[in-house]
């Protein structure tokens, strides 16, 4: 369902919508999460208003403003390792006028030492680190809590599935999804083609 909430914030009101345009974001030379995969995304992780979410791999930070919007009671710690991509998850939480994001710079496992127990964990990116990452994440998921894994490797879809279906705490479904866009350019439509997506989306069903 496509639904939008006001947020007030310094005395303006503004209306969220899920999937923000891309060209709203400041972007760089660091990888983004492309509106239609936000939007899949976003759909399976079922962020509620006070979730405390994470975002590893987190790149420009697109997915972490949406979740913080989500999220606007919570709290969102977007994980990076690239300077660059730690000082445009800063730059985009002012632009969208986000004070519930925390931008943290460095990798996964290591750190997410020190944050708290959370609702919501997003992996875009592992850095080799899959099978640590999930298991720190694994202590730290509360009951219900969603993992949701976005993959554009069938190497990294394998590896996610491996993982997580050999976990009988968690219920686990993938599927992929191949967005292509149309541009209007003078008189004819091109087609303009993403790359493929992979998500795995895994829902912890108690505290085992």
């Amino acid at each position: 369902m496509y639904w939008f909430f006001s947020l007030c914030n310094g005395g303006d009101d503004m209306t969220y919508f899920p999937g923000i345009h891309d060209d709203e974001f400041i972007r760089g030379n660091i990888p983004m999460t492309k509106q239609e995969v936000r939007i899949l995304a976003l759909a399976k992780a079922k962020i509620r208003a006070t979730d405390i979410v994470i975002d590893i791999g987190a790149g420009t930070g697109s997915l972490s403003i949406e979740a913080a919007h989500q999220a606007h009671q919570g709290q969102v710690y977007a994980i990076e390792r690239h300077d660059e991509g730690v000082e445009l998850i800063r730059a985009n939480s002012a632009k969208f006028g986000l004070h519930n994001v925390k931008a943290i710079s460095g990798s996964a496992p290591l750190a997410l030492e020190g944050l708290p127990a959370m609702d919501v964990a997003f992996i875009g990116g592992s850095g080799g680190h899959l099978q640590d990452i999930v298991t720190e994440i694994t202590a730290k998921l509360k009951a219900q809590g969603r993992i949701i894994i976005t993959a554009i490797t069938i190497e990294t879809l394998y590896e996610s599935l491996r993982i997580m279906q050999a976990k009988p705490e968690f219920t686990v479904e993938a599927f992929s999804a191949q967005i292509t866009r149309i541009k209007h350019i003078k008189t004819s439509n091109m087609l303009q083609a993403l790359n493929p997506i992979y998500i795995i989306a895994c829902t912890k069903t108690d505290e085992k």
